[in-house]
């Protein structure tokens, strides 16, 4: 590798660039999103019961991803900011170091399959057919997790180095698999035992375990910025690890947010129905289809900031910061419309009852509301973690679900109308766009206006 050859993210011009760098993200997290939809259509064919059962195991998945899209994000900050200052040595140690981390949330996730899984479903309701289902699911995806957190570290060092296109290749892979055994799993087709809600499960973790397999090959054969080490892997430098985890434990702390408020969601729906209860999991999956591109677009736009801000280039981040705003504005404005255009149909794919459609259309109306502010929201976010200043991101995620969100949910809750309920995600993602603005603000004066000078 060549220290004089400047890498694409400081010199293709900015438009270019993000979408260089963020379209074959946003279209791998779409195809990860149809997985989510699909892989919850096959389970409603089971019927509503195994509906819900995957929708209270969603928090401590929720939970597994935060922890590995945690330490990934810390990776690629510190990566993508080295190559940046051209420290070569430094983004090598980030990488290995990464991989030595990942393997730890695979242990600790292990041991939650083996001895938290069943009583955390048990906590969400007294239904005996649920609690097995949701049990059942939740021991395989967290038992066999380390292909979801191999595959997420090994598309985090290709993103990091400008290598989307792969990462997009590694993701889309394992998510196409997944939809293909879904049915066969789930339903015993082509000579497969009929798996039910496991086969969803089984089917998940197959995918995975092939992305991760996919994402190593593809870095040890084209990502050339990074060489590996087993012995820089087994004997980590403290500085490093702890550079990592500045970035990447309140990043692993804001998802993990999302998992208690789901949660606590879950609580508040399911004393209404557990048809309420799954609403709130087939709104998820639907949301997910405006989401993910956004976040797509989010991880392509934080190693193009961090480059840029190690090489101390204000123009290009400012560019980059106006382009990102835009595109995910009209993305989530799309997703608003769609929600409110179609939300029988959208429902529909998931086997809805009659009862199921008169609490799921009223809340896919009130709660897509809210996705243009969240698309300013998450793309000022982006500086944050490309800056190492993801306990910003960490303050609005509090602000946003925990302070404003299920307190507001639990208030309207008490109006004894479940649709008064779904107000909550509006009026949390206001707060939190205020105090995402603020901290914005601030840290743009500290960090990127000196460059001027």
């Amino acid at each position: 590798m060549s220290e004089i050859k400047e890498n694409k993210m400081g010199v293709m011009p900015v438009r270019k660039l993000i979408v260089s760098m963020s379209l074959p993200m946003m279209i791998s997290m779409l195809v990860q999103a149809l997985y989510n939809v699909v892989d919850s259509i096959f389970v409603a064919r089971i019927g509503e019961g195994a509906l819900t059962a995957v929708t209270l195991a969603f928090p401590l998945q929720n939970l597994m991803i935060a922890f590995g899209s945690g330490v990934g994000v810390g990776v690629n900050a510190l990566l993508s900011r080295s190559l940046g200052q051209k420290r070569f040595d430094r983004s090598d140690k980030a990488a290995n170091t990464g991989i030595l981390l990942t393997f730890f949330n695979y242990v600790l996730f292990l041991l939650i399959s083996l001895f938290v899984a069943a009583p955390f479903i048990a906590t969400q309701t007294n239904d005996a057919e649920i609690i097995k289902h949701g049990t059942e699911y939740l021991q395989i995806v967290t038992g066999f997790s380390f292909g979801l957190f191999f595959q997420v570290m090994f598309e985090r060092l290709l993103q990091s180095t400008g290598l989307t296109i792969y990462s997009m290749i590694s993701q889309a892979a394992g998510a196409i698999l997944n939809i293909i055994f879904d049915p066969i799993m789930i339903f015993g087709l082509l000579g497969f035992p009929r798996l039910g809600v496991a086969g969803a499960a089984y089917a998940t973790v197959l995918g995975q375990i092939v992305a991760a397999i996919l994402g190593l090959i593809l870095n040890l054969k084209y990502n050339k910025e990074i060489t590996y080490s087993f012995e820089s892997i087994l004997h980590p430098d403290k500085d490093i690890v702890r550079q990592i985890y500045t970035v990447g434990v309140p990043s692993i702390l804001m998802m993990s947010i999302g998992s208690i408020m789901t949660y606590l969601m879950n609580r508040i729906l399911i004393a209404f129905s557990t048809t309420a209860t799954a609403v709130f999991g087939v709104y998820f999956k639907l949301q997910s289809f405006f989401f993910m591109p956004v976040f797509g677009l989010n991880g392509g736009l934080i190693p193009i900031l961090a480059y840029n801000y190690g090489a101390r280039k204000k123009d290009r981040i400012d560019e980059a910061l106006k382009n990102a705003v835009t595109i995910a504005v009209v993305i989530m404005v799309i997703g608003t419309i769609v929600m409110n255009l179609i939300p029988e149909t959208l429902l529909g794919f998931f086997n809805a009852s009659e009862d199921m459609l008169k609490i799921g259309v009223p809340a896919l109306h009130i709660i897509s509301l809210h996705f243009p502010i969240a698309a300013v929201c998450i793309i000022m976010g982006s500086i944050f973690q490309a800056f190492a200043k993801s306990q910003y991101s960490l303050i609005t995620s509090v602000a946003r679900q925990l302070v404003v969100l299920i307190p507001v949910a639990w208030l309207l809750a008490q109006t004894g109308n479940v649709t008064n309920v779904w107000w909550c995600f509006l009026i949390a993602e206001s707060a939190s766009a205020l105090v995402s603005t603020y901290l914005f603000r601030k840290l743009y004066q500290e960090k990127v206006a000196p460059m001027a000078k």
